[in-house]
């Protein structure tokens, strides 16, 4: 059961799906898009909390000559330890939460009644996909995946298919969802397939929701 008056929308898929590609144009169409990667962001900010504390968690040397903090440097230490990983998530989910939980605020208080999207990579993998009112997940076919993560990463192919087998099956995510964009063919054909997507997204937002 919800209070907001706007309809919540996870949006997640897997990696080199495009889903950014389908946020984008989301947004385009008139939807809210908040992005978990920008809150991730901006809760490390210099002047931030969280950033003093993973300074002094993980020391200095996760700070470049700017004194933001290095990805690399930090994701060296996280990457391979995962209770390294752990302290780094208690850190900074609860921050992220906090800023997601005051858009979401924002967004009440100005009396916004359309929809709102999360658009997170790990969506179903944290659970966190059902606190969402609909969940819309990116597929494309894995050819498709291999070939645009090889080029946008600069790998070969085994790479590419080892990074894509470690996450979540594409198939087993569009089992959880409302709504699957198939972002395997044309451009076009992906805006048209979000378009529909967004109308019936409307059309739920101005439905009762119980």
């Amino acid at each position: 059961m919800t209070d907001r008056p706007f309809l919540l929308v996870g949006l997640t898929g897997g990696i080199a799906t495009g889903k950014s590609t389908v946020s984008a144009l989301l947004r385009e169409l008139g939807a809210e898009i908040i992005d978990a990667d920008l809150l991730a962001r901006e809760v490390v900010e210099p002047g931030e909390p969280a950033l003093g504390e993973i300074v002094a968690e993980f020391g200095p040397g996760v700070l470049d000559a700017e004194g933001r903090l290095d990805r690399k440097a930090l994701g060296a230490i996280v990457f391979a330890d995962p209770e390294r990983r752990r302290t780094l998530e208690a850190i900074t989910h609860p921050r992220i939460r906090d800023r997601f939980m005051r858009r979401l605020g924002d967004l009440a208080a100005r009396g916004f009644r359309g929809v709102a999207v999360f658009d997170a990579a790990v969506m179903i993998e944290s659970g966190n996909y059902r606190n969402m009112d609909r969940l819309v997940v990116v597929v494309t076919d894995e050819p498709t995946q291999i070939a645009r993560l090889m080029a946008r990463d600069g790998i070969g192919r085994d790479e590419a298919l080892r990074k894509i087998r470690s996450q979540m099956p594409l198939a087993d995510k569009a089992k959880l969802a409302d709504y699957v964009v198939d972002n395997s063919g044309t451009p076009e054909a992906t805006a048209e397939r979000v378009r529909a997507v967004y109308q019936a997204l409307l059309a739920d937002a101005a439905a009762p929701r119980r």
